[in-house]
């Protein structure tokens, strides 16, 4: 069970990756803060449609509203609920690529990926060709913002 924060869709589906999430992980869920977030909110926006669309994208419902709110005092809902939610559903990954929310799921025993990191998993299963390709395409045509150390070190250690 993988359950996903917004990033990560919002940015592959920019893109046209969005079915890299679905070849990789199968179905993946996100909470209620989420959807409303990229669906609802962002109607209109690229990727909000496709989104929608994707059969293999499931919402979930937070029970520990306690949880989530203690979390929104550094996250925002998708990230509090995201947690929340992995937690409620002892998940095996959670995508998420903010610093804080990624410190918040370490904290709580979380595995979790970034979008970086599906990028280097699609390459290795042979999903892509390359990660050098979909970071500029993300820097490029989706604005993700990297650190030029960070992009470099990337592209050496997957030998591109």
């Amino acid at each position: 069970m993988i359950v996903s924060d917004a990033s990560s869709l919002i940015n592959l589906a920019r893109i046209g990756e969005l079915n890299l999430l679905n070849k990789l992980y199968g179905k993946i869920i996100v909470p209620e803060a989420v959807w409303k977030k990229v669906v609802v909110d962002g109607v209109g926006r690229p990727g909000a449609e496709d989104i929608q669309k994707a059969d293999w994208i499931k919402r979930a419902p937070v029970k520990n509203r306690n949880l989530v709110r203690a979390l929104m005092l550094d996250l925002d809902a998708g990230e509090a609920e995201a947690i929340a939610l992995s937690l409620e559903l002892e998940a095996e990954l959670l995508l998420m690529d903010e610093r804080l929310g990624r410190e918040s799921a370490h904290y709580f025993g979380l595995r979790y990926i970034g979008l970086i990191g599906v990028l280097i998993e699609a390459k290795h299963r042979g999903l892509i060709s390359d990660v050098k390709s979909s970071l500029d395409t993300l820097r490029d045509k989706a604005g993700f913002r990297i650190a030029q150390s960070l992009y470099e070190r990337v592209l050496r250690d997957q030998k591109e």
